[in-house]
């Protein structure tokens, strides 16, 4: 029963946690009361400024997530394609959650006074 109990726990918590990583993803990083870093790797910060906006705007608009692709629950990664150059770029994105310093993980990812927010944009072929 206390496994029931825990579960029931961990599932609110990722319930939590997704809804603030939402928030964080859709806004951008400008709802400052849910602290964070968007990074990109170098091979998609090469991309043109068109791409950079379909980038920004496809991570926003994510809304697909699956068993596969979320299986905690907590909306932390995404794959996506855009079209740059007549090309398909496939990409990634992911939320990871740390400390106040960004030097560890997160001892309590759903306080977000206790709590800093990455998201990291790269090419598939970087993961």
């Amino acid at each position: 029963m206390t496994d029931a109990v825990e579960l029931t726990e961990a599932e609110a918590e990722a319930q939590v946690i997704a809804k603030q990583n939402d928030q964080f993803r859709k806004t951008w990083g400008a709802d400052f009361t849910i602290p964070g870093k968007i990074v990109v790797t170098q091979s998609v910060a090469c991309l043109s400024a068109g791409a950079q906006v379909q980038i920004m705007r496809a991570v926003q608009a994510f809304d697909t997530f699956t068993e596969d692709n979320d299986p905690y629950g907590d909306h932390s990664f995404g794959a996506f394609e855009i079209e740059c150059a007549g090309e398909t770029v496939k990409l990634f994105w992911k939320i990871d959650l740390y400390d106040r310093a960004y030097k560890y993980g997160s001892e309590a990812p759903a306080d977000t006074s206790e709590t800093r927010r990455v998201l990291t944009i790269l090419q598939r072929h970087e993961y």
